[in-house]
């Protein structure tokens, strides 16, 4: 099991919520097969096609990702029943 299928799987379960991080969030959304789009400041906006939700990703202090976007994470990947790689 890769790292990012290990972390997939850490989100879907909605245990770890508030203490994940920011760069594992990211690592994340990009081997889901989203891709970067420029973004101002510390902001991460992703895309990709087929998925109608854009996600918008930023960090709080001491490199975390903030709750509500792990969450978001999550429900894209269980409504698009999308595969990490």
């Amino acid at each position: 099991m890769s790292k990012a299928e290990k972390l997939a799987a850490k989100i879907l379960s909605g245990k770890s919520d508030q203490n994940f991080s920011f760069a594992d969030l990211c690592h994340v959304i990009e081997r889901a097969g989203f891709q970067l789009r420029s973004g101002k400041g510390s902001h991460r906006i992703y895309y990709k096609d087929g998925v109608v939700e854009i996600i918008n990703v930023q960090p709080r202090g001491g490199g975390q990702a903030k709750p509500y976007q792990v969450k978001q994470v999550r429900e894209l990947l269980l409504k698009y029943k999308i595969e990490i790689e």
